[in-house]
């Protein structure tokens, strides 16, 4: 999507540690209107594939999931990174290592929220090493339900998550690949 990977020339940063800060539009401050136009983006690559459920990981990725959600017409739900006491009845669970945090999270979805009969499509603002991910298609996995696709805005390809999960056979479309960033700017990967 140009007009995603010209926002990141313009306005992304690279810091200590190949973390790319795009906060200024994508996941601290929002970009509404651009949020919009990556919601239809997805819309129109998973037509057809009668999602009913939008997926995503606390915190920062949830305000694309519910544009997403919005543009589907279905609920979305967010993995927590904590339980917390209005949660009743049993959850769904993975453990993954955050990249951003640098620590070990437990990704919990409440069993009444996600089922069996859901076709899902996850929906994240970045990827680097796939971990949320991962986490997340466990937590669908042992729901019983049906993967028909992640969706990320930003995928670090530099880190490789993505080229794991494409090898694993799950169907991943990300708007723009970062294959190197540096004081140079961005390089992205052609598709």
């Amino acid at each position: 999507m140009e007009l995603l990977k010209e926002r990141i020339r313009k306005e992304g940063k690279i810091l200590p540690g190949n973390i790319v800060k795009v906060d200024g539009f994508l996941n601290h401050r929002i970009d509404v209107p651009l949020m919009e136009q990556i919601a239809q983006e997805f819309r129109r690559v998973f037509a057809g594939k009668d999602i009913t459920l939008v997926l995503t990981a606390e915190a920062s990725g949830i305000a694309l999931a519910t544009i997403c959600a919005q543009a589907f017409g279905v609920p979305m739900v967010f993995a927590k990174k904590a339980k917390s006491d209005n949660i009743e009845g049993g959850l769904y669970q993975s453990d993954i290592l955050s990249y951003t945090y640098k620590k070990k999270v437990t990704l919990l979805v409440s069993k009444e929220w996600l089922s069996a009969s859901d076709k899902v499509l996850i929906i994240d603002d970045f990827m680097a090493r796939g971990e949320a991910m991962r986490g997340l298609c466990d937590i669908v996995r042992e729901a019983g339900a049906e993967l028909v696709g992640i969706g990320v805005a930003v995928e670090k390809g530099f880190q490789h998550g993505g080229d794991r999960l494409r090898e694993a056979g799950i169907p991943l479309h990300s708007l723009a690949i970062i294959e190197s960033a540096d004081e140079n700017g961005f390089v992205f990967r052609e598709e």
